[in-house]
């Protein structure tokens, strides 16, 4: 698969936005920007050496516990004895979260998607360490100076209706049409990570953004609204409320399982390959933990070959360790899914500090 790299001028860091995708599930637990930060293992203080508090995006944790994240904290507190306080927000609320928090630091870890891993990085938040198994992460997937590691990998992608539609479309032009009137929706940019990413794919299969942002103006016709979480989009297809959305391969992938409706696709720009991107979920010891010893644990259990095997059984995504070579039925199917589409790579380090302006030009190509 060929890759490409979108390369944009550096720009002041802007304050980014909260990603946005699953919603409120009954599990999992919230990240309150007014003040509340609410754990889900109980309380702790920084003398107790036996946790690890895990500021995190949210997609890894299952709404019934049965997501990646329950499966690792599970076996990692039966082994070591640790148990792992777990906070979810957005990719962006996360980050802000741990920044507000830099003279009383909470988080021992911080795992979210890019641009916001490098956001947190440009920030000072995080302190180099390299974890075991790290040396099989491919270089693209991790910081070259050991602040950040991706624990799990995930791509960009888009949803349809398998019953209304028949077949996934096949360009981003079939989308303008109008049987789409009304049945179009995609996350806020700027919002939602994957709102974001929808911005980013745009610019690159378009060739620039004053074509892409062309592009997203005719769409708005059809386009319903923005959505401020991906995640509540894909029950809306199933349904058939919309025929197509926007979201990523491992959530929407652990969707489908229960959404029968519920297809994923790649759009193309007309004549071309369908391309993605890369959204993996990054880990970083941050600065000043109060529970180092315990976070760098966790991080090389995440990252050792047995939960680097349940990535796609469990959670639905991609193993972050290239020596890893699932063959559960979960693991082919996401193989399928990538197949003939090119994966691009974006310089997030670029993208996260010109993002204001890209949110600010599509406010204004789409009236939103």
């Amino acid at each position: 698969m060929q890759r490409h790299v979108i390369r944009t001028r550096p720009r002041p860091l802007p304050a980014l936005a909260p990603r946005g995708r699953r919603g409120n599930t009954a599990l999992a637990c919230a990240l309150i920007l007014a003040g509340t930060l609410t754990a889900c293992s109980g309380t702790s203080t920084a003398s107790d050496a036996k946790v690890v508090t895990v500021y995190s995006a949210d997609g890894l944790k299952g709404e019934k516990g049965d997501g990646w994240y329950d499966q690792v904290f599970k076996e990692f507190r039966k082994k070591t004895g640790i148990r792992v306080e777990y906070v979810e927000g957005g990719s962006g609320e996360v980050v802000q979260r741990a920044v507000r928090e830099r003279s009383h630091t909470q988080a021992d870890v911080l795992i979210t998607l890019p641009p916001f891993i490098q956001q947190a990085d440009a920030k000072g938040l995080l302190q180099k360490y390299r974890p075991a198994g790290s040396e099989h992460v491919a270089s693209g997937d991790k910081a070259a100076d050991g602040t950040w590691t991706s624990v799990v990998n995930n791509y960009f992608g888009f949803v349809y209706d398998k019953k209304e539609l028949g077949k996934a479309p096949a360009t981003w032009d079939e989308l303008l049409g109008s049987r789409y009137r009304n049945k179009i929706q995609y996350s806020t940019p700027g919002v939602a990570g994957d709102g974001t990413a929808v911005v980013v794919k745009a610019m690159h299969d378009f060739g620039s953004k004053k074509a892409a942002m062309e592009y997203l103006r005719k769409l708005q016709t059809n386009n319903v609204g923005p959505a401020a979480s991906t995640g509540k989009l894909a029950p809306k297809v199933d349904k058939g409320e919309l025929l197509v959305a926007n979201g990523d391969v491992q959530m929407n992938h652990a969707q489908a399982k229960t959404m029968p409706n519920l297809g994923i696709w790649f759009p193309a720009k007309a004549g071309k390959k369908p391309t993605t991107m890369a959204l993996p979920y990054a880990a970083g010891l941050v600065k000043s933990a109060p529970h180092s010893a315990s976070a760098k644990k966790l991080l090389d259990f995440m990252l050792a070959k047995q939960a680097q095997e349940q990535v796609s059984s469990v959670g639905g995504g991609y193993a972050a360790r290239e020596d890893v070579k699932a063959t559960d039925p979960d693991a082919t199917a996401l193989a399928k899914l990538l197949k003939g589409v090119d994966i691009f790579t974006p310089d997030w380090n670029a993208i996260s500090t010109d993002l204001t302006s890209y949110i600010d030009d599509w406010k204004s190509a789409t009236g939103s």
